[in-house]
């Protein structure tokens, strides 16, 4: 199952050196593997597995989840805003699903 676009909440504006919170909220299943279905045959594991954040084309931070990830997953991390940028996040399932959504960081 794809993941939907998700939420993401940080300052609408920031200055240089500023140290600002950055949360994500990301809609998505997460079938564990170890469910089966109304005939008995095991519902295949899909989890997001890999969630990454950049700052233009700087890697600013790194998770990766197993099966015990929550269903609908809230990530939060920090990053000193470097200058005018555009933030992006992407993420990966085991469906081999890959989903990128970009934001642009409004630099004073």
């Amino acid at each position: 199952m794809a993941a939907s676009k998700p939420r993401l909440k940080f300052p609408e504006q920031a200055s240089a050196g500023e140290i600002i919170e950055i949360k994500a909220l990301i809609t998505h299943v997460m079938e564990t593997g170890n469910r089966k279905d109304a005939d008995g045959n095991r519902i295949p594991r899909d989890i997001i597995h890999t969630f990454t954040a950049h700052y233009d084309d700087q890697l600013i931070f790194k998770a990766e989840f197993g099966p015990g990830i929550s269903a609908n997953p809230f990530i939060s991390f920090f990053l000193k805003v470097p200058g005018p940028g555009e933030l992006w996040v992407s993420w990966k399932d085991d469906a081999g699903g890959e989903t990128i959504e970009r934001y642009p960081l409004n630099v004073v």
